[in-house]
C-alpha cells in the first residue's frame, strides 16, 4: 500500500468487525451481486393502523434474511417509531450491506441526533464511511466510541483503516496495536493489521497473523481469503487454492487462481516483488466495480 489506503472490497478486505466486507474474489465483482443504488430505493414499508413494534425474536430473525428486505423491514421501525435507536442502527447496516453507503451513514447520523452517545450508531457511521473508502469522516466516530468503552476492540481495530485511508500509517499502525494489545486474538483485529503489515512490505508478518487470525473461532471467509491472497503472492499456490475453494464457487475460485499465477508469471519474468504485489495491485484493480460489504 505504501501510503495508500485500504480499498474495501477491491483487492485487500478489511473486516469491519461485526459486519464483515465480502470475501468476494480479489476485486472482481460478482456477477449476479443485486446492487442498489439511491436512485433505485425500496419502497419503504407503511405503517398501518393497529401495527405493532416487531419483537426481539423477529428482529433477530430478520438479519438472517437479504439486504433488500431488511432495508424494507427497518424503515418500517424507523417510520414506527423514529426514536428507536436500533431500528436505526438496523436500517444503517442493511443500507450498507446494498452499497448505499451515505444512506447508510444518514441513518446512523439520525440516530445520533437523538442518542449522541449511542456506541452501535457511531460504529455504524464509521463502518459506512469506511466502506466509501471515507476513512477521514469515520475517525471522529470511532474516537467517541472508543472514549465510551476503552476496553472495546471494535473501534481501535477500525480506526486503523480510517487512519490508512486518510494516509496516517503511523496512528494507524497506533491504533491497530492498540487493538491487539485488549484482544491478543481478535480474528477482525489480526486481520486489519495483517493488512497492513501486506501493504507496508511485510508479507511474511502478515502472513503469521493472518493464520492466527484464520485458528480463531470467530473467522470467516473473509480472513480464509486475505490469508489466501498472502500466500498467493508470495508463491505458495498450492495453498491458496484450498482456502480459495474453501469459499468461492469454482468459476470464482478459478479466476482468483488464475490472477494469481498470472502475478507470479510476471514476477518469476523479472518484475520487482513490491511493484507487482500489494500496492500496485491494488492500483490496477481500484477501479473495478465494489461488491457489496455486510
Amino acid at each position: 500500500m505504501c501510503a495508500k489506503p485500504i480499498l474495501i472490497a477491491t483487492v485487500l478486505t478489511a473486516t469491519l468487525l461485526a459486519g464483515t466486507a465480502s470475501a468476494w474474489p480479489f476485486g472482481a465483482a460478482k456477477k449476479d451481486a443485486p446492487v442498489a443504488t439511491a436512485s433505485t430505493p425500496p419502497k419503504p414499508a407503511e405503517v398501518t393502523a393497529g401495527a405493532k413494534k416487531a419483537s426481539p425474536d423477529e428482529r433477530a430473525k430478520v438479519e438472517r434474511l437479504d439486504p433488500m428486505t431488511r432495508v424494507a423491514f427497518w424503515t418500517r421501525e424507523t417510520n414506527f417509531d423514529p426514536g428507536d435507536a436500533d431500528a436505526g442502527v438496523g436500517l444503517a447496516n442493511a443500507l450498507r450491506a446494498l452499497g448505499r453507503y451515505e444512506e447508510a451513514a444518514d441513518a446512523a447520523d439520525r440516530v445520533l441526533g437523538l442518542h449522541p452517545k449511542y456506541g452501535p450508531a457511531l460504529m455504524e457511521v464509521a463502518r459506512a464511511r469506511i466502506s466509501d473508502n471515507k476513512g477521514f469522516y469515520a475517525v471522529r466516530p470511532l474516537q467517541d466510541a472508543a472514549a465510551l468503552d476503552p476496553r472495546d476492540v471494535k473501534p481501535w481495530a477500525l480506526l486503523g483503516v480510517a487512519y490508512e485511508q486518510n494516509e496516517q500509517p503511523d496512528l494507524a499502525k497506533a491504533a491497530y496495536e492498540q487493538a491487539l494489545k485488549l484482544a491478543p486474538d481478535n480474528a477482525a483485529a489480526l486481520t486489519n493489521y495483517a493488512l497492513f503489515k501486506a501493504t507496508h512490505g511485510d508479507p511474511e508478518a502478515a502472513e503469521a497473523m493472518l493464520r492466527r487470525a484464520v485458528a480463531q473461532p470467530s473467522a470467516g471467509a473473509t480472513e480464509r481469503q486475505n490469508l489466501a491472497l498472502v500466500l498467493g503472492l508470495e508463491g505458495k499456490i498450492t495453498e491458496a487454492e484450498r482456502l480459495i475453494r474453501q469459499d468461492l464457487p469454482p468459476e470464482a475460485a478459478d479466476t482468483n487462481l488464475a490472477y494469481l499465477r498470472t502475478l507470479n508469471t510476471a514476477k518469476a519474468a523479472g518484475a520487482s516483488a513490491s511493484a507487482r504485489s500489494w500496492s500496485s495491485v491494488q492500483a490496477s484493480e481500484a477501479a473495478q466495480a465494489k461488491t457489496p460489504s455486510r
